[in-house]
């Protein structure tokens, strides 16, 4: 059979015609497979969903307990059948509980990254390569320009800036699910032991990754009103991670004279950082940069590569010059976790809203 008669783009996602189900969609269908909790892959208001355990429980935490009609797990590894079609969940390396999806129907495999990274991340599961027919990859920093330095090198910067401005509060913008856990578990690597405190945006994924066994230390939430009495110093030398918005809201205007940090592969444009005011980028992403992207597509060995979201024209252009088929789907309403995250209704925005 042809690859687009098991998998085709659609304006809802990609639809499995012979299982009848979506792959992220991003409206809501009869049947969902998701491949992790970002709000622009994981939406609610599907008729059944079937993802991770980690990423059922973290659109729950998001959406509310009835952000589906019902749901299933898959369990890693293990193959759920639909229909006469094969699907086969495998972890993709971006954040808790998130995999690539393996759909398998009359002799045909194709690999559905979802979003996905080859950097260790002391915070979930690594990215396992499936060979395959057809490989369907995002290319988020799908440009030679972006090759991500190590993550730790990055937090390096931070925990060295803090050193030498002790009276000054750190503040660092970091995505709420799966950036800002990483974050505290690699300055935490660093050997940093202080508490680190937290936007109440960050809480409930923060609590629900100490929950599942990852070490963060000791993170504390910066309460409204919290030292009140002892004036603006009282975060002076303290690392305060919040979600990237709230660096310029009135929220952060209790920390003394703050260096603004934002952790992101966007930071290595340094237009943008200048941008958004962020003294202190660090070049610090859960997306495959260029060299891993090409490292990817060719281990798992596809002859065709789909590319869903990014740069996919200038993937696509590279996959014609060493032999390969690259097809951009110029599938809409995927992008960078960070321009999702305001799309996180109802729950996580209703936290956004109301902390301080």
């Amino acid at each position: 059979m042809k690859p687009s008669d098991l998998l085709t783009p659609t304006p809802a996602g990609l639809y499995c015609p012979p299982a009848d189900v979506y792959i992220d969609p991003v409206r809501p269908v009869a049947r969902a497979l998701i491949t992790h909790g970002h709000s622009d892959h994981a939406r609610a208001g599907h008729g059944a969903v079937l993802a991770t355990r980690e990423t059922l429980a973290i659109m729950a935490l998001r959406y509310g307990e009835a952000f589906t009609g019902s749901q299933q797990v898959a369990a890693p590894g293990e193959t759920v059948r639909i229909g006469a079609v094969d699907f086969r969940f495998v972890p993709a390396g971006h954040v808790l509980g998130s995999a690539q999806i393996v759909v398998e129907h009359k002799g045909l495999r194709i690999v559905v990254s979802g979003d996905y990274k080859r950097e260790r991340d002391p915070t979930c599961a690594p990215f396992e390569p499936v060979t395959c027919d057809v490989f369907i990859t995002e290319a988020t920093f799908g440009l030679p320009v972006f090759r991500h330095p190590p993550a730790a090198a990055e937090t390096a910067k931070l925990i060295d800036s803090v050193r030498l401005f002790p009276d000054r509060t750190h503040i660092v913008g970091a995505y709420s699910l799966g950036k800002a856990q990483r974050l505290m578990a690699l300055i935490r690597e660093a050997g940093y032991e202080r508490p680190i405190y937290i936007h109440g945006a960050v809480e409930k994924i923060t609590e629900f990754y100490r929950a599942e066994g990852i070490p963060l230390g000791d993170v504390r939430k910066v309460e409204p009103g919290e030292r009140k009495g002892e004036g603006r110093k009282a975060f002076a030398g303290e690392v305060v991670i919040c979600p990237p918005s709230a660096i310029q809201d009135l929220w952060s205007r209790r920390f003394p004279d703050p260096v603004t940090a934002f952790a992101s592969g966007w930071m290595r444009v340094r237009a943008r950082a200048r941008q958004k005011g962020v003294e202190l980028p660090l070049i610090i992403s859960d997306h495959a940069d260029w060299d891993d992207l090409q490292a990817t597509i060719r281990e798992v060995g596809a002859g065709e590569i789909w590319i869903t979201h990014g740069e996919a024209e200038a993937l696509a252009h590279w996959c014609g010059t060493v032999g390969l088929k690259g097809t951009p789907l110029h599938l809409v309403g995927y992008g960078d976790e960070g321009e999702a995250e305001p799309d996180a209704k109802p729950a996580e925005a209703r936290s956004v809203e109301a902390s301080p």
